[in-house]
This record gives structure tokens, C-alpha cells and sequence, in this order.
């Protein structure tokens, strides 16, 4: 049922992909091969703060299918962003 979102719907830039899992969880989706570090996290989670403005109720989860730094995924999961496994390289 996932479909794409626009993400200047959100004010976020046309490269950001946004993808809605079901009725309340977005998916913000970075399809990439080099690791995801902290400065990586920090713009994810603004990201994350745009799109709850507009959605407040939303769950927003970060799907992936780069190799995730110990401390991001720690900082990311304690703002309450779970990681979810990019399986399909389709984006």
C-alpha cells in the first residue's frame, strides 16, 4: 500500500523521498551506499520535525539501505525515529 509522497508538500527539497506505509506512518527513504553518520542523523531528524508539523499524529520512520553508524541509530531511536532495512534498490 506504500506510496510516494511529495515532499514539497512538507516545505522539504524535491530530492528528500517521502513514503506513506500505511494510514499514520511516513517514510522518509535514503537509498544510498555510504554510511549514515551523525551529521547524517541530525539533518534526518529535522526532516522529521517538518513533517510532524504538518502531520502531528504521524509516525515517522527512516528506511534504509545504507550502514548505519552505532551512535546515529542510538540517537535516532532514543527521538523516537525507528530504522527500518531497505530491502529493493527501486528508488
Amino acid at each position: 500500500m506504500s506510496q510516494q509522497l511529495s515532499p514539497k508538500t512538507y516545505g522539504l527539497t524535491a530530492r528528500t523521498v517521502l513514503e506513506q506505509l500505511d494510514e499514520t506512518t511516513i517514510a522518509i527513504v535514503i537509498n544510498r551506499k555510504s554510511r549514515i553518520i551523525m551529521a547524517d542523523g541530525k539533518k534526518i531528524l529535522e526532516k522529521v520535525r517538518v513533517v510532524k508539523k504538518h502531520q502531528p499524529k504521524a509516525t515517522i520512520v527512516l528506511k534504509t539501505n545504507a550502514p548505519l553508524c552505532s551512535k546515529t541509530r542510538l540517537y535516532l531511536e532514543a527521538e523516537g525515529i525507528p530504522v527500518i532495512a531497505l530491502l529493493s534498490s527501486a528508488y
